[in-house]
């Protein structure tokens, strides 16, 4: 019996190795692909493509006229984006960025878009683990692989800081002013059931 225990414990720690190794490997790839896309990215900008992936749009929307007017403001802003119409968030692709050139181009109706991003935000479910926790260990594969990302000790902390409490961030001013991001949240099954289909 204590023979059998003692395998036991041994397999559970190889599952938990083995995905803690995949989940490593996912979030290497995904700020390595950030970091080749995006060249002008900081730390900051990775923190908030994973806090996107976590949190999503961010607090539920009660009065959508307000979140259209603000879309439909934005739209004026912004300026052409000569990437793709969409892109994932964080490793896991939980949520997906949609870029307002999408709408401007004719590919979705700003409507489609809200609705999309109204639902998303209404969508989110809470979290057991801690943000914290899943942030220390993306910086820590950042360090252990050496990935070429930008950063200072006090953005490091300051950054560390958000996580605790779990707070969102902008994006740094030197991503703002390489790529004018503009875009909405949006949730992955919503996407691929509304809108994926419309932007390939």
């Amino acid at each position: 019996m204590k023979i059998i225990t003692f395998l036991g414990a041994i397999m559970a720690l190889c599952l938990v190795s083995c995905t803690e190794n995949t989940e490593n490997e996912r979030i290497e790839k995904a700020v390595r692909g950030l970091i080749d896309q995006y060249p002008k990215a900081t730390l900051q900008d990775v923190y908030k493509s994973f806090y996107q992936e976590r949190f999503g749009p961010g607090h539920m929307i009660s009065n959508v006229e307000n979140a259209r007017n603000y879309l439909m403001s934005e739209m004026e802003q912004a300026s052409e984006n000569t990437g793709a119409y969409y892109e994932p968030t964080g490793s896991e692709g939980k949520y997906v960025r949609i870029y307002l050139n999408a709408v401007s181009d004719g590919k979705i109706s700003a409507e489609q878009l809200l609705d999309a991003f109204v639902e998303s935000a209404n969508h989110v479910e809470p979290l057991s683990d801690k943000w914290a926790d899943q942030w220390t260990q993306i910086v820590n594969v950042i360090e252990e692989k050496r990935i070429p990302v930008t950063m200072t000790e006090d953005l490091k902390q300051l950054l560390k800081e958000c996580s605790e409490q779990d707070e969102a961030v902008h994006h740094s001013e030197a991503y703002n002013q390489a790529y004018r991001p503009h875009y909405r949240i949006v949730e992955r099954n919503i996407f691929n059931q509304q809108l994926k289909k419309l932007l390939d």
